[in-house]
């Protein structure tokens, strides 16, 4: 079941980002989509599972960007297994927390990808400042929206079984 989850949230979040892409071509910069999923399912403390994921992430965000294959690969799994093993320490629930967790999950990430190109590539353009900071903030409100939507999910489907348990019609 779990597996089937990751195959639909990542590719939901590859058909918005192509769609956001598609509308406006600066979208790609603003907003990484498929980081947000990335660090949704390694928030559960599985480490070694997030691993896979990071680096099933990071080879979509590659594709779907053109760019050099791998990097996102390498910088979406350490982004992963960090968040995880962070996740197994601390236990955040509050929307602040959530909020902290994925914009310095996206911070990490855009460090990442920069050292790594100055690192490996002949050549590499850094997008400004201002897009930095909009994307953190960006992958941030999103981790933010999607993890309020699944308590508010769960706690519907418990209240639902629990009516279904006590035979409350009401």
């Amino acid at each position: 079941m779990r597996a089937v989850s990751l195959g639909l949230g990542f590719l939901l979040a590859a058909l918005l980002q192509l769609a956001g892409v598609t509308i406006w071509p600066e979208f790609a910069l603003a907003f990484d989509l498929i980081l947000v999923a990335v660090v949704f399912f390694a928030r559960d403390g599985r480490a070694v599972a997030a691993l896979f994921v990071g680096s099933a992430g990071g080879l979509l965000a590659a594709a779907l960007g053109g760019g050099p294959f791998g990097l996102y690969g390498f910088a979406d799994t350490l982004v992963a297994y960090t968040t995880a093993r962070v996740a197994q320490q601390l236990v955040v629930e509050r929307s602040s927390g959530v909020l902290l967790v994925f914009t310095l999950a996206s911070t990490l990430q855009q460090a990442l990808l920069a050292a790594l190109g100055l690192l490996f590539l002949p050549s590499v353009q850094l997008p400004a400042a201002p897009w930095m900071v909009a994307r953190a903030l960006s992958t941030g409100v999103a981790g933010l929206l999607l993890a309020v939507g699944q308590r508010a999910a769960t706690r519907r489907l418990l209240a639902r079984r629990e009516r279904r348990r006590t035979g409350w019609r009401g």
